[in-house]
């Protein structure tokens, strides 16, 4: 998976991490581990900080939570991913087919 797409994808978990309850890095890099990434604490650190800077997450010490952007951002999220959902999981036409 090309690095951008991968980074996205793991926002997206981060946002749903958040939206469940606190995190924190050092529980974020298990979970991302846990869902297939290969990612170095750095680049978890990096995405924390991206998603904070968007004003998506608040630090507090070392956890961060959602904010009221993030949760609307979390939503406009959720209701993108169930219209892609119903179109990229439909199963893939015979190479040739036309339709």
């Amino acid at each position: 998976m090309r690095a951008d797409v991968q980074n996205l994808f793991m926002g997206i978990h981060m946002l749903y991490f958040a939206h469940e309850r606190d995190l924190t890095l050092t529980e974020m890099l298990p979970e991302l581990e846990n869902l297939g990434y290969r990612v170095a604490e750095r680049e978890v650190k990096q995405e924390l900080e991206r998603l904070t800077q968007e004003n998506f997450l608040t630090a507090h010490g070392d956890a961060y939570s959602l904010t009221g952007t993030g949760i609307e951002e979390f939503k406009a999220i959720q209701a993108k991913l169930g219209v892609l959902c119903t179109e990229v999981l439909k199963p893939a036409k015979a190479a040739g087919a036309s339709g």
